[in-house]
C-alpha cells in the first residue's frame, strides 16, 4: 500500500493527482537527461583546450598541436667591417667680411647667395676722404723731398768751407744732422703715402676666395665703421663660406671609436681613410671622402670623439650646415654572419636571437649586432653558422618551449649601397 500511494498518491486525489505526479516525475528526468549533455560538453570542451595547448609536452617534437615556426640558417657573405654615423656639413673656411675702412657705403657689387670668385669686388666704401689722405701725403714727401735737396746742398758747403779752413767742425755736424732729419721727413711721407694708398684700395671690398655669399648686412648709405684692429669695432657686412671641398663633422660613441681603433691597429694603416656618403634624401651612398681628422680627447658629457670628413664638392651641392649619412669601412671583407633584423629582439642593453634545437626547443642566444646590410642585420657575435634561426613565428616561440620548424631561406637585398 505504501508503494502504491507513492506511485498514484492517496484515494482522497483521485486520478488527476497521479497524473500530475508522472508528468513530474517526466519532466524531471528529461531535465537530468539535458543537464549531464551540458556538462558532458562542456568537459569535453575544456579537454579539447587543454590538450591543444598543454598536450604538445609529451607529442614530442614536430607532434600535432605544437607551435609551427619558420627557421633558416644565417645568411653567410664576404662584408668589410665598418661603422655608420650621421654627419653634418661645414665650410672649410668661413669668413665675415669687415672693412678695414669708416665710411659711407656707395655701392654692393653682388646679390645674396651668389657664388663669388676670389678677388670679385664686393663693396664699395666711399673714397673721397681717402684720395684727399693720399693727396696730402704726396704733397708732404713733395716737401720733405726739397728739404732734402736744401740740407745736401748745405751740407756739401760745410765740409768745402772746412777744408779751406773758412768753415768750422760744428757746421758741419749741424749740416749733416739737418740732412739725416730731412731724409727721416722723406720716409715719413712715403710712409704716410703708402699708409692713405692702403686705406684708399681697402675701400673696395674683394672677396678673399671662391664661395657662396649669404645676404647683404648693410644697405648703401649707411655710415660703417671700419678699423684694422681686431679688438676695435667694425661692422660687419656680409659671410662667406668656401664650397670645395667641404668638411663633414660626425661624433664617434666610445665603443664605435674602440672598433675603430682595434681596426686600425690590425691594418697598421694611416689615418686616413674613405669615407661613404649619403644626403639625407639620397638612398644610395654615391660620395666619396675622406677621414682626415679624429680629436684627441673623448667628450666627458656625451662620451663621444669628434671626427672629420673632406669631401669634394666640385658640383656644389653640397651645403654647409646640410646633414649626411656617413659610411666609414674599416677592414677588407671577411665572412659575416646575417639575419632579418626583425629576428633580433631588444632584452635591456642587450640584444637575443630565437634559435630553435634539433629536438624543437627554442634556445634564447645573446648577440652582438653591426650595421644593417641589404636589409639584413649584421651579428658579429653570438651566433653560429650551423644555428637555426627563427625568422617567422616569434611570437609563438617562447624560451625552454617547443615548437614545429618549417625551414625557410633568409635572402639578401642587393643594391650598389649595401654592398
Amino acid at each position: 500500500m505504501t508503494g502504491k500511494q507513492e506511485e498514484v498518491g492517496t484515494a482522497s486525489d483521485g486520478v488527476d493527482a497521479g497524473v500530475l505526479v508522472r508528468q513530474g516525475t517526466a519532466r524531471g528526468r528529461t531535465g537530468t537527461w539535458i543537464a549531464l549533455i551540458v556538462a558532458a560538453l562542456i568537459v569535453g570542451g575544456a579537454g579539447w583546450r587543454w590538450s591543444s595547448h598543454a598536450g604538445g609536452d609529451s607529442a614530442g617534437p614536430g607532434g600535432p598541436g605544437l607551435p609551427q615556426v619558420v627557421v633558416s640558417a644565417p645568411l653567410q657573405r664576404d662584408l668589410a667591417a665598418r661603422l655608420g654615423f650621421l654627419g653634418q656639413f661645414s665650410a672649410v673656411d668661413h669668413v665675415e667680411i669687415r672693412a678695414q675702412v669708416g665710411g659711407t657705403l656707395k655701392e654692393i657689387r653682388f646679390k645674396d647667395g651668389d657664388v663669388v670668385h676670389k678677388g670679385d669686388l664686393l663693396f664699395v666704401i666711399d673714397p673721397e676722404p681717402y684720395e684727399i689722405r693720399l693727396a696730402q701725403a704726396n704733397a708732404q714727401l713733395e716737401s720733405a723731398t726739397a728739404r732734402l735737396e736744401l740740407a745736401s746742398r748745405e751740407l756739401t758747403r760745410a765740409e768745402t768751407l772746412k777744408r779751406s779752413d773758412a768753415g768750422s767742425q760744428e757746421n758741419v755736424d749741424q749740416r749733416a744732422s739737418d740732412q739725416r732729419a730731412a731724409e727721416a721727413a722723406v720716409d715719413d711721407a712715403k710712409a704716410r703715402i703708402r699708409d692713405a694708398r692702403f686705406d684708399l684700395d681697402h675701400c673696395r671690398v674683394s672677396a678673399p676666395f671662391t664661395g657662396r655669399i649669404g645676404t647683404h648686412l648693410v644697405s648703401v648709405g649707411n655710415l660703417i665703421a671700419g678699423s684694422r684692429a681686431a679688438t676695435s669695432p667694425t661692422t660687419l657686412l656680409a659671410t662667406i663660406v668656401s664650397l670645395d671641398p667641404v668638411y663633414l663633422d660626425f661624433d664617434m660613441s666610445e665603443a664605435d671609436y674602440a672598433t675603430f681603433l682595434r681596426e686600425r691597429a690590425a691594418q697598421k694603416g694611416p689615418l686616413a681613410s674613405g669615407v661613404d656618403v649619403a644626403l639625407a634624401a639620397d638612398k644610395d651612398f654615391t660620395r666619396r671622402g675622406t677621414l682626415d681628422f679624429v680629436d684627441n680627447a673623448l667628450d666627458r658629457s656625451s662620451g663621444t670623439i669628434h671626427a672629420r670628413a673632406t669631401v669634394p664638392n666640385p658640383d656644389l651641392q653640397l651645403t654647409p650646415g646640410e646633414f649626411a649619412r656617413v659610411r666609414l669601412t674599416l677592414s677588407t671583407p671577411v665572412p659575416t654572419l646575417l639575419v632579418p633584423d626583425a629576428a633580433v629582439l631588444p632584452d635591456q642593453s642587450e640584444h637575443v636571437v630565437m634559435t630553435v634545437a634539433p629536438d624543437g626547443t627554442v634556445v634564447p642566444k645573446p648577440v652582438q649586432v653591426g650595421d644593417l646590410r641589404g636589409g639584413l642585420r649584421v651579428i658579429r657575435a653570438g651566433l653560429a653558422p650551423s644555428d637555426r634561426v627563427i625568422v617567422d613565428g616569434l611570437p609563438y616561440a617562447m624560451p625552454g618551449g617547443k615548437v614545429k620548424p618549417t625551414n625557410g631561406e633568409i635572402r639578401f637585398a642587393s643594391a650598389p649601397r649595401e654592398e
